[in-house]
């Protein structure tokens, strides 16, 4: 069952700040940067920006030559692989993750490094670059997203750690079925204050 999240804005922002949501991959050992999930822009103040948060979640595999390979729906504990067919690279799974909490995608081939991608919602959520042969991608979720106010991100892209480093704000989605995302703050001069985030008007599952 999806979330359903509503973002309004209440803030003094006179910047026409773009509002960030991501995930952070928690698996072990996991040094990626975080990829822009949602991106809101020119939001006004009053305005609202309806979305939803989708419990499921697909997975894809890239090469060095380009090519993607079909989505395939992807849950906790499941293990894909990426390997080398008749018709050229294919992903499939291939059976249970080492851990429960994880999504593994390994690399099969006997040359080229391929790229792990999770999608929510048809955009890119995280990605896992240049998965070497016999390596193995690991992606592990919590249910919370990160949200701020920032500039110069595209929705789907990876973000530089300078951007990731300055949102602050984690928001916790477990048990929710809807809530508001309110932000607060900002303006001119010296009675700026620092933008908040607030999950208002929840209902629960």
């Amino acid at each position: 069952m999806d979330i359903q999240l509503n973002f309004i804005n209440q803030s003094a922002d006179a910047n026409n700040s773009q509002i960030v949501i991501f995930q952070k991959n928690v698996a072990t050992g996991y040094e990626e940067i975080a990829v822009a999930w949602k991106v809101i822009q020119y939001c006004g103040f009053g305005d609202n920006h309806p979305f939803a948060y989708p419990m499921t979640m697909q997975v894809s595999a890239s090469d060095s030559y380009g090519n993607y390979t079909p989505k395939l729906d992807a849950q906790p504990g499941d293990a894909f692989q990426v390997s080398l067919t008749n018709s050229g690279d294919m992903l499939t799974k291939s059976g249970k993750a080492n851990y429960p909490t994880e999504v593994q995608v390994n690399n099969n081939l006997s040359q080229g490094a391929i790229n792990a991608n999770i999608y929510k919602d048809n955009t890119l959520l995280a990605v896992k670059t240049n998965v070497a042969p016999s390596q193995m991608a690991a992606f592990q979720f919590l249910p919370t997203i990160w949200i701020g106010a920032v500039s110069q991100v595209t929705q789907g892209q990876v973000m530089n750690s300078a951007i990731v480093d300055q949102v602050d704000t984690e928001l916790s989605l477990l048990g929710l079925y809807s809530a508001d995302i309110v932000m607060t703050g900002g303006g001119p001069g010296r009675t700026s204050q620092p933008f908040a985030f607030t999950l208002q008007n929840i209902v629960w599952a």
